[in-house]
């Protein structure tokens, strides 16, 4: 047994050596755990960040200046005032986004009761920003109107006072989302890219053949290569906790960082087992690419991560529970958002269990049968 070890611990020295003389590896791992979280949780595609919008303000009214002072940063940058000439080729150059028109004697038929309009022009190529501007515009030009109106007509107070509590993110922000369900996709992209990309660099040099000469066992050079790469995945991740998410982002983590990495540490255990198993299908490292990204993307689209698995197809459901991604998205949330402890993510740490079980059988089998072919 002391020479089993000893072999794997060897092995494995030896891969971090190579990892460490990889400079675009390097390079990957310290992009995907730093750059890249940090622009998932400042740059969410769905948030309205300083977006462009000018007001063509026709009345001159009161009620015109109080809508126009309504845009302000976070979501908005400052209106800019323009004249109705100057629209379409703003919008044309990409200098707005949303172009609000305010029609003269907006304020007078509004205090008639005429039910005057306002015109909103979009910018559509902007697609995440008009999607949800279109709503926030409304509601900002609606919410000042009502406001103004009610300065001359009494208040009707609402039949139901409804009391809003949020909860595990009071303020809303997506950045608290965003980033940590970016390391959760970063720690089983690089844990898969890693491991397989070692094996296909040892097949491409034909250093293959020279571990099948020495006196070790397919086991031992698959265990060789699947816990260097786990734990430098595992070191990248809870350094990107530390000092991108509590320290750049100040995303506040709820439950307990080491439950959480022993989680980590049995997904690790399946996707590295897959990317040895991939690894052993492609033949060179474009043909792993390819088969990385047909394999990658439904992990992590039907994961829950970014859509919940509760509006999925129920056999899209079904299927993804052989999935470890699945499993570790669930822990993932109820730890590092909720707070939950052992007593109730012991189901989903079971189900990792399991399947990096299923899966390092299959992939020991499957390296076993190609170097049985390279022998």
């Amino acid at each position: 047994m002391r020479r089993h070890l000893s072999n794997i611990y060897r092995l494995g020295v030896k891969e971090l050596w190579s990892l460490a003389r990889d400079p675009m590896m390097l390079g990957l791992i310290l992009y995907t755990f730093t750059v890249s979280i940090y622009v998932a949780g400042t740059a969410m595609p769905e948030t309205l960040h300083l977006a462009p919008i000018a007001i063509v303000d026709e009345d001159d009214s009161a009620l015109s200046s109080r809508i126009s002072s309504a845009f302000l940063p976070p979501q908005f940058l400052r209106p800019e005032r323009i004249t109705l000439a100057e629209v379409d080729p703003g919008l044309d150059a990409g200098d707005y986004t949303f172009v609000l028109i305010i029609p003269s004697g907006f304020q007078r038929d509004v205090l008639a009761g005429a039910a005057p309009q306002l015109q909103l022009n979009i910018d559509a190529t902007r697609m995440s920003q008009a999607f949800a501007g279109n709503s926030a515009v409304q509601q900002i030009a609606l919410g000042e109107v009502t406001a103004f109106v009610q300065r001359y007509r009494a208040r009707t107070p609402p039949p139901v006072d409804l009391a809003l509590r949020t909860r595990f993110n009071p303020t809303l922000d997506p950045s608290w989302f965003g980033s940590l369900m970016e390391v959760i996709s970063s720690v089983t992209m690089l844990s898969i890219i890693l491991t397989g990309a070692a094996l296909i660099r040892e097949r491409e040099h034909g250093t293959v053949e020279h571990l099948l000469a020495m006196p070790i066992s397919p086991t031992e050079i698959m265990l060789g290569k699947l816990w260097p790469m786990g734990l430098v995945v595992l070191l990248a991740a809870t350094l990107s906790l530390r000092l991108v998410i509590q320290g750049a982002l100040r995303v506040p983590i709820e439950g307990s960082v080491p439950l959480f990495l022993a989680g980590t540490v049995l997904h690790l255990f399946a996707t590295t087992s897959m990317g040895i198993f991939m690894a052993t299908v492609a033949r060179s490292m474009p043909q792993f690419g390819l088969l990385l990204v047909l394999t990658l993307l439904p992990l992590q689209l039907l994961s829950g991560g970014i859509t919940p698995r509760e509006s999925m197809p129920q056999l899209v459901q079904d299927i993804m529970l052989f999935a470890p991604t699945t499993h570790f998205t669930e822990l993932s949330q109820a730890i590092l958002y909720r707070g939950a402890g052992f007593d109730v993510v012991w189901q989903p740490f079971l189900a990792l269990v399991v399947t990096g079980t299923v899966l390092f059988a299959l992939s020991l089998g499957r390296f076993r049968r190609t170097v049985g072919q390279m022998a």
